[in-house]
């Protein structure tokens, strides 16, 4: 970061991904609720490959958004963890670009079927939710999140992390 104050700076980077997950969210809000969800915003956990910031970024993203979106407290609550899980484990593999996705992955695919079950009271087995989970993670984490990646080290001012 080439800034006078890094500490504003990152404040800043957080609170413009936490705006950017919310409202990708929101948006899509019909794709981002229920069992079989893309959340397109979820593209936005591999960040923290490029910035710390992400991290908390992400996870306040997740909390507006799940209130925004009406989402039950458990949701909110473990949804939100599950997305600073995610985030933490992809800033920890930020070396390895196609494990980067991993994380906010199986985050997300073993909490939230729990709290589909438990909060909203959605039957089937948890294992079939877990799957129904996973995919919509694989979608949004690994096929637009690599797409991101490949963009964003193309861009000159976007450097590989160290």
């Amino acid at each position: 970061m080439n800034v006078l104050n890094p500490k504003l700076s990152m404040i800043t980077y957080g609170a413009v991904i936490a705006a950017l997950y919310a409202a990708l969210t929101v948006v899509f809000a019909p794709i981002s609720f229920g069992m079989m969800q893309v959340r397109i915003a979820e593209v936005l956990t591999i960040l923290p490959m490029f910035t710390p910031a992400a991290v908390p970024g992400l996870f306040v993203g997740c909390v507006i958004a799940n209130v925004f979106g009406g989402a039950a407290i458990p949701d909110v609550i473990f949804g939100s963890i599950a997305t600073l899980i995610g985030a933490i484990g992809s800033r920890m593999l930020r070396k390895s670009r196609w494990l980067v996705p991993l994380p906010p992955i199986a985050a997300n695919t073993l909490i939230v079927p729990f709290v589909l079950r438990y909060a909203y009271g959605v039957g089937g087995a948890l294992p079939a939710l877990a799957m129904f989970v996973a995919a919509g993670e694989v979608i949004s984490c690994y096929l637009l999140g690599e797409l991101l990646i490949a963009g964003m080290l193309r861009m000159n001012r976007i450097k590989p992390p160290q």
